[in-house]
């Protein structure tokens, strides 16, 4: 990859996009191409072959998803499904119709069946049945993934398909009910500051274990993805599709998770864990052996992820 090179991010302005275009800034890379979703509907394929017919691509990043906690997930199905859906096959065309160099697709760990064995392989995909509070999105995701091996075996497209563990960071969606566990846990604990409440309420039992990685973790791992010569990739995969997880290796209960936010906030509350709720998967931990082959290694543990992205949200945004 040269720094010349037209590299275009969908999703920029996201939680990963947004990591992953400031980590190509600092290395140099001018010629990044960015559309805010307002002008380009990604889900509309005709908009999108407009919209690039005269611009040169040479790498993708598809970091644009529809993306939620639990509750969303399991509430708009319909939407988490057609949405992926429609976004992943306008890009994947893109990629075909441009012949681009590289294209970097984003899935997630909820791809892998409920109750597979863990530290989940990436041989696990289509081994059992999913966990249905995110099925759809996790269905939609694995069509994607399907998607790619077709145009990757018969096309001979280039594409690294990445399964992150759960993703946090600064430019999440920070919404108490339907967002990711950690800006939920989060948003709900500045509520309690700012309302003086004693207790925060927090869905499910609090038992399940979670595997954490930073977005700018994450960000690097893509990058790494993005330079990896074919023919490394090749070695490593047996030139199948480079279908790779990327976790930590450390792992957390949501209780213990809670404990640690209430903690940097200095909150005193009672956290009170609604057991009416779902947990969804008990344990999802990744094993991420094969992004270590192409040279990446996780850099931020989650205390200190944490502890800064909560340092930054009391000083720059919420609790003055």
């Amino acid at each position: 990859m040269k720094k010349e090179d037209n590299i275009y991010i969908a999703g920029h302005k996201g939680l990963v996009g947004s990591s992953i275009l400031n980590l190509l800034k600092l290395n140099g890379y001018k010629n990044i191409i960015t559309i805010d979703r307002k002008k380009l509907d990604l889900r509309d394929y005709n908009k999108v072959m407009k919209f690039f017919s005269k611009r040169k691509l040479d790498y993708m990043i598809m970091a644009a998803a529809k993306a939620g906690g639990i509750l969303a997930n399991n509430n708009y199905q319909k939407d988490f499904f057609l949405e992926n859906i429609e976004i992943q096959n306008s890009l994947l065309q893109l990629a075909l119709s441009k012949k681009i160099k590289r294209t970097i697709f984003l899935g997630t760990s909820c791809i892998y069946p409920k109750f597979t064995k863990t530290p989940i392989r990436e041989s696990s995909l289509l081994t059992g049945k999913l966990e249905k509070t995110n099925q759809c999105y996790a269905i939609a995701k694995i069509a994607g993934i399907k998607l790619c091996e077709a145009l990757f075996e018969n096309h001979n497209i280039d594409i690294v398909c990445l399964m992150p563990t759960n993703v946090y960071g600064q430019n999440d969606h920070f919404d108490k009910d339907y967002g990711h566990v950690i800006p939920a846990m989060i948003s709900k604990v500045e509520e309690a500051i700012k309302k003086k409440k004693k207790s925060i309420s927090l869905l499910g039992t609090g038992q399940p274990m979670r595997e954490f990685i930073h977005t700018d973790d994450l960000a690097n791992a893509i990058f790494q993805s993005l330079k990896v010569s074919k023919q490394k990739l090749n070695k490593i995969f047996k030139k199948n599709l480079p279908l790779i997880n990327v976790g930590t290796g450390d792992e957390i209960s949501i209780k213990n998770l809670a404990n640690l936010i209430t903690k940097y906030y200095d909150y005193k509350g009672n956290i009170i864990f609604d057991s009416t709720f779902p947990d969804g998967t008990f344990k999802k931990n990744l094993n991420s052996s094969l992004i270590k082959k192409i040279g990446w290694k996780h850099k931020i543990k989650l205390n200190k992820g944490l502890k800064d992205l909560i340092t930054l949200r009391r000083k720059k945004y919420v609790l003055q």
